[in-house]
């Protein structure tokens, strides 16, 4: 496995222990529709959560917050809206990111979780 591919699979896993600790419940994750992945779908208060996960190893040449540009927010739109229909769900979403800098003990030096990152 490439170290990138490793390095992302250790930010989902943070990110799924992260976002456990904050009182969101897991329901997917990795899930794969025809054009893309959503890296993990949970419940929290009642929202249906689409969460995106960045992780970087180191942070020379830029944050993971700045590997998520407009073209991967439609995507992510499109992605969450796919998954509604699909499920028939019709209740509240939203689209989250958890932005992860890890260290090289696998540790995550830094976490950042921010909500709600795509407009209606």
């Amino acid at each position: 496995m490439a170290g990138h591919n490793e390095i992302g699979k250790q930010g989902e896993e943070i990110a799924c222990e992260f976002l456990k600790r904050k009182g969101y419940v897991i329901l997917w994750r990795n899930y794969r529709t025809k054009r893309a992945e959503i890296d993990i779908i949970a419940r929290h208060k009642g929202v249906l959560v689409f969460v995106e996960v960045r992780s970087k190893q180191h942070e020379w040449f830029g944050s993971p917050e700045h590997t998520i540009n407009a073209k991967k927010i439609a995507q992510l739109k499109k992605n969450a809206i796919a998954y509604a229909h699909r499920e028939r769900y019709q209740g509240p979403c939203r689209v989250d990111a958890v932005c992860l800098a890890i260290g090289q003990t696998g540790m995550p030096k830094r976490v950042g979780h921010y909500e709600n990152i795509v407009e209606a």
